[in-house]
């Protein structure tokens, strides 16, 4: 392995001179009695002559080590030490270990813990109400040294032969396809079961499984067997992810133009389940809750989620596995990846979910709300303890990370993007990445500063707010873009920050086609838009591009939450384009009568536009939704008496009682002020 000075990492990076080559492992589980033993030959090249041999390893007992060099001779360790403090395993030896290829064979047990990581025991009752038990690993993100000993880092890639003792009636499971099933000899209750050697990879992503299961299977189009285990009798509600899997496959390898490399894949709903789901390369386990739809009571909402989950960790079968991080602080390239790509799949499968448009709320929101504290964290976090990585499986690795990859994903174009990761998985196939190996790929597929600008978003923390004004000079248009930090408080003195934003700009002779694409890397910056008429729009909230009618209905509702004064007047006088349905017109108006930048101006531009809104809304029921919300937010009795006027003026038949009930609420307004305000303020300042 790489010598431990070279690298940043002091604790967890071990300090031995051998490198691990092929492990062949082999797990005898007892379910009863919560332990499970082991023995495991590694294969590895001794690089420089050493006493002392360093693994990981935590709550195992290592009863023998014992090494043979190439060509029969055997030494064992004289002393074999456990620093559970560390995590290690310390084995010396009398006589150095000499340069060359050779065996270490170890012999180990542990216990099957409740813990739910490392080789633990899940918990499930029969569908006749018998208590019965599975064993389960759970590796991620450095936990298989808890079910055997191992270089566990995920640079350290190696082969594994996995092997398994069980009972004969019980469903065994592990990375790769079973290759032999035979009796043992001395027990012939339990069978052991052998799987073909895998491909090289990190020691977090191998797993093992062994219980009692259901399943269903098919063939994905590009002819991998795909499986769904489900907890016995319940085979039928492995069917949608089985769906899903069989069709996000093919897809994956469009994508990356890269099949997928292993014989099988199978996904297995687990009881007892720390995460959503793991991505163990062949062999991905999940909550029941993420896997198993049961056609005559699971929700719509609940299907589109575990086909995004479904769609996430086949992803990671290519960006994760395939090629992994070279270390924890690449955590986020795993996970921010794959949750945005999980919906471009879901989006190709199953288009009438529309699951674009959930992406704002689902993703994006919620890392702005984490992100906006003064407590957030960057997207890229150095990680040296294995205790600190747990930390950073939160909203900003997953979410922010998935919501930056999507704004690079828009700038570069779909085609590139693909041909970037392609680019991307190609060079580091079986290997391990950094960051910035991605961003150089894609770099080169675009000839764009990806560098520059993704490391503007991923080591620093928060987010920028873009501010655009325009002006009219001769015909042509000029936008002044400004930038600044967000928070939450609204404080953001001290943090000079700046990012680099891609910026995408239309205009309304060409509404579908980006005129011009610039990055705002200064706090400022001003741009020309050549022949553009002063009445003409320049910008891109998404209401003309949207084509989900629901869409619309989001954005035109979201307008009138401008705050400055010519921003809401445009809203309003947007309200009544023929842009917007007249059945939506009055809904757009409200957005901005519900504000307190809004409630005056939408008050002063019913009373304008009166005539136009009466012939086109008289007698019906939005009229007087439409009088309802534009009045009774005010709380003076200036206001209620100006009110009252102009509607005894101005009759709109079929309101009289809904003019009544918001002035009789104005009036109540104020009365609850005059009331109240003062003790509220007292007391709201009292607690701060």
């Amino acid at each position: 392995m790489p010598d431990s000075t070279s690298v940043s990492k002091p604790f967890e990076r071990l300090p031995t001179s051998v490198l691990p080559i092929h492990y062949n492992i082999n797990f005898k589980p007892d379910l009863q009695k919560l332990v499970f033993e082991g023995h495991e030959t590694i294969k590895i090249e001794v690089k420089n002559e050493t006493s002392v041999v360093v693994l990981n390893v935590l709550e195992l007992q290592v009863k023998l080590a014992r090494f043979t060099r190439e060509g029969g001779l055997e030494q064992n360790a004289t002393n074999i030490k456990v620093s559970q403090d560390d995590e290690r395993l310390i084995l010396t030896f009398d006589q150095p270990l000499t340069v060359g290829k050779g065996e270490l064979y170890l012999e180990f047990c542990g216990v099957l813990n409740e813990k739910m990581k490392g080789f633990y025991r899940s918990k499930y009752t029969t569908l006749e109400g018998e208590v019965r038990y599975a064993a389960v690993t759970q590796f991620e993100p450095t936990d298989a040294r808890r079910a055997f000993p191992c270089w566990d880092e995920p640079a350290l890639k190696a082969t594994f032969d996995i092997s398994l003792i069980a009972a004969k009636d019980l469903v065994t499971l592990s990375n790769m396809n079973i290759v032999s099933s035979k009796p043992v000899a001395t027990n012939p209750e339990l069978k052991e079961v052998q799987f073909a050697t895998s491909p090289v990879m990190s020691t977090y992503l191998v797993a093992v499984v062994v219980g009692e299961f259901d399943y269903v299977e098919e063939q994905s189009g590009d002819g991998v067997q795909v499986r769904v285990y489900t907890p016995v009798g319940k085979q039928e509600q492995g069917r949608f992810a089985l769906e899903v899997a069989c069709k996000a496959l093919p897809f994956y390898k469009q994508y990356f133009n890269i099949a997928y490399p292993l014989p099988k894949m199978d996904l297995i709903a687990i009881s007892d389940f720390s995460a959503g789901a793991m991505e163990n390369w062949g062999l991905v386990t999940y909550r029941e809750t993420c896997l198993l739809v049961d056609p005559q009571n699971t929700s719509a909402d609940r299907k589109q989620w575990i086909a995004l989950v479904v769609g996430h960790e086949l992803a990671h079968q290519w960006f994760g596995n395939l090629v992994t991080m070279e270390w924890w602080t690449h955590l986020w390239l795993n996970e921010g990846f794959a949750s945005f790509i999980e919906f471009l799949c879901v989006n190709h499968l199953f288009p009438e979910y529309e699951i674009w448009t959930q992406f704002v709320t689902d993703v994006y929101t919620r890392a702005l709300e984490l992100d906006a504290l003064h407590n957030s964290h960057p997207i890229e976090v150095p990680v040296g303890h294995p205790s600190e990585i747990d930390e950073i499986f939160d909203d900003i690795s997953y979410n922010k990370g998935a919501s930056v990859i999507r704004m690079l994903h828009r700038f570069l174009g779909d085609e590139v993007f693909s041909k970037g990761m392609n680019t991307y998985l190609t060079r580091h196939m079986y290997k391990n990445a950094q960051t910035e190996d991605l961003w150089q790929a894609l770099e080169d597929a675009s000839q764009k500063p990806v560098a520059a600008i993704m490391s503007s978003w991923t080591k620093q923390k928060g987010f920028p707010v873009v501010s655009v004004s325009c002006r009219q000079d001769g015909k042509n248009k000029i936008l002044s873009l400004t930038q600044e930090k967000f928070c939450a408080d609204g404080n953001a003195e001290g943090d000079n920050l700046r990012w680099l934003v891609p910026i995408n700009i239309t205009t309304a002779k060409s509404p579908e086609q980006i005129v011009k694409q610039v990055l705002l890397e200064a706090p400022s910056m001003e741009i020309l838009i050549e022949n553009v008429e002063p009445n003409e729009w320049v910008k891109h909230q998404l209401y003309r591009e949207a084509d989900l009618h629901e869409e619309k209905d989001r954005i035109s509702r979201a307008l009138g939450a401008v705050q400055d004064e010519a921003s809401i007047r445009r809203v309003l006088e947007f309200a009544i384009s023929d842009e917007v349905r007249s059945q939506d017109t009055v809904f757009v108006i409200i957005s901005a009568a519900m504000t307190k930048a809004g409630r005056e101006l939408a008050w002063q531009f019913f009373k304008e536009k009166k005539d136009e809104l009466q012939k086109r809304y008289e007698g019906g029921f939005l009229i007087s939704r439409l009088v309802k919300y534009v009045t009774e937010n005010f709380a003076t009795e200036e206001k209620a008496q100006e009110i009252g006027e102009f509607f005894s003026k101005n009759p709109f038949p079929g309101t009289e009682r809904t003019i009544q009930q918001s002035l009789e609420t104005i009036r109540l307004n104020e009365k609850w002020l005059s009331r109240d305000a003062d003790a509220i303020k007292t007391y709201l300042t009292s607690r701060q």
